[in-house]
């Protein structure tokens, strides 16, 4: 939980960024990402020491800083005086060790698997002072706990308010909870996110889990396989995928599995059919180059759309029984195309098309102001389904303006609302859930998301068109050219209004004139008298 120290902590980082002259927030996630990893190698190698000194056998491969290296480490940077040395030696010697690090382990530890994603970090604080500003603040920020280290990284990441040329852009939290939450995924699962930017679904997948199943990944087996296999990212941007990486690395996996990879193009023949869940939110801006398109992707349709080539790319990732939550523009529920309609076909008649929900048009503000909706289908390649669910969001608790203020207590967002937040200094401080009262509902209806789809296939199916959900047959879909947009199918009542005889009005309005006239008569009375 983000509390408002940790804000101000990093705020006043942000602020020494800006008037140092660094206002984009890529570059200062990225500059802040840097330092931070330089303190936590240093916290490790500290660890290392420790154990040496307590008469454990540690090899010295596992030193992250050889002996002429200790000028490096982040203790003895915060110890030099003149802000120019320290701008020196970063550029000079610290980025050098740290796009080397690592480099003759082929990626079997956690410091060799963050090296390969630092190979191309660039330092980047041109101004000394500035420099020696952020390293003091950063020293400062408690990074014992690793939540507390991921929710310092996921506010820096809120941070990012701008949309990317490719239509990247960052996913509400809200609606990230919402999608786990509907998936509840265990780790025996592999998941994916084939456009993880900032690996906000894959971190709490992994948040989810470990609440929901800590007894379970108490098990070393179970543990060691979900930390090295039970998340995958994918990102074509390499900036990316270096916050991604340490974003993982900051959640607690020392070898997060994030590839630089554009997942439209060819993907490796190990990773086609092997995942159980997918979670994510692609980019839907614009076309693809055909010459790096991956041919097998327009086998429904030839499009260059990007939002209906990852729903493929989504089909050829899961393996049969494999699920799917991901965001599309809402034309793709529409769109006249052949590629759409193919598309909506193959959902529909081929897999098992669980659920259409339609997210309120300013869920993604200040980003974007399209409409979009969350799909949730299971590759079952064979039809698997008599009907689809569909639920309208009206308010997911913050306004839809470009300022998404909260609408409710903090405690009270979310597809879970708790009786209160946790306590700040204690970690394993579980609040109870709690039901939002009618009035809380019109202001987040996530929860009543998750309630009422685990009752899609039972009295979900009772409910009148003219509710916030409802199902519909597939026979209907298809009747409708496969239009997956639920105005197609919601139904309006229009009240009755009692309304008057009109000859009833007319005797009013000839009454009326009466007295206007009686009214005139009277006025010109008076005047003709005042001659």
């Amino acid at each position: 939980m983000i509390t408002g120290a940790l804000k101000n902590d990093v705020d006043r980082i942000w602020d020494v960024f800006w008037t140092g002259g660094i206002t984009n927030p890529m570059n200062v996630i990225e500059q802040f990402t840097y330092l931070l990893f330089l303190r936590l190698l240093d916290e490790q190698q500290n660890s290392i020491d420790q154990q040496r000194s307590l008469g454990v056998p540690v090899p010295e491969s596992r030193d992250i800083f050889g002996p002429d290296q200790q000028h490096l480490r982040w203790r003895d940077l915060l110890a030099v005086t003149d802000p120019t040395q320290v701008k020196n030696l970063m550029a000079d010697e610290v980025f050098p060790f740290l796009r080397n690090l690592g480099a003759d382990t082929n990626g079997t530890t956690g410091e060799g698997v963050m090296a390969q994603h630092m190979r191309s970090a660039n330092f980047g604080i041109e101004n000394p002072n500035t420099l020696k500003s952020v390293m003091t603040l950063i020293n400062k920020l408690d990074l014992r706990n690793k939540d507390f280290m991921g929710d310092l990284y996921e506010y820096m990441l809120s941070k990012l308010s701008v949309s990317g040329t490719n239509g990247q852009f960052r996913t509400s939290q809200l609606i990230i909870d919402l999608m786990v939450e509907l998936m509840r995924p265990s780790p025996s699962e592999r998941i994916i996110d084939p456009a993880c930017g900032t690996a906000g679904f894959l971190v709490n997948a992994s948040e989810w889990i470990r609440d929901h199943h800590g007894d379970e990944l108490m098990k070393k087996s179970v543990r060691d396989n979900f930390e090295a296999h039970g998340l995958t990212g994918y990102d074509f941007d390499s900036t990316m995928v270096r916050i991604s990486a340490m974003n993982m690395f900051m959640h607690g996996f020392n070898s997060p599995n994030i590839a630089y990879r554009d997942s439209l193009g060819t993907i490796p023949d190990e990773d086609k059919e092997s995942f159980d869940l997918i979670l994510a939110n692609p980019p839907f801006a614009g076309s693809v180059d055909e010459s790096n398109l991956d041919k097998e992707l327009t086998s429904l349709g030839k499009t260059k759309k990007t939002e209906l080539l990852f729903i493929n790319r989504f089909l050829s990732l899961l393996r049969i029984g494999g699920r799917a939550a991901v965001i599309v523009p809402e034309g793709v529920l529409f769109g006249s195309t052949k590629a759409h309609k193919a598309i909506r076909k193959e959902l529909v008649e081929n897999q098992k098309l669980d659920a259409i929900i339609k997210l309120p048009s300013g869920a993604f503000k200040p980003y974007t102001g399209v409409s979009t909706a969350i799909l949730c289908f299971t590759r079952t390649d064979s039809k698997a389904n008599e009907d689809v669910w569909f639920y309208e969001v009206l308010a997911d608790g913050r306004s839809l303006d470009d300022k998404r203020t909260e609408l409710l207590p903090l405690n009270l967002l979310g597809p879970v609302p708790k009786d209160r937040l946790p306590k700040d200094d204690d970690p394993t401080d579980r609040p109870e859930p709690v039901e939002l009262t009618a009035e809380q509902h019109e202001k987040n209806n996530l929860p009543d998301v998750v309630a009422r789809f685990a009752l899609r296939e039972t009295s979900e199916r009772e409910r009148a068109r003219t509710e916030q959900s409802f199902c519909v047959p597939v026979a209907e879909i298809a009747d409708n050219d496969y239009d997956l947009s639920m105005n197609r199918y919601k139904e309006i009542v229009f009240e009755d209004v009692e309304t008057r005889d009109p000859l009833e009005i007319i005797a009013e309005i000839e009454a009326l004139d009466v007295e206007i006239a009686a009214g005139m008569k009277e006025l010109k009375d008076l005047l003709g008298g005042a001659k």
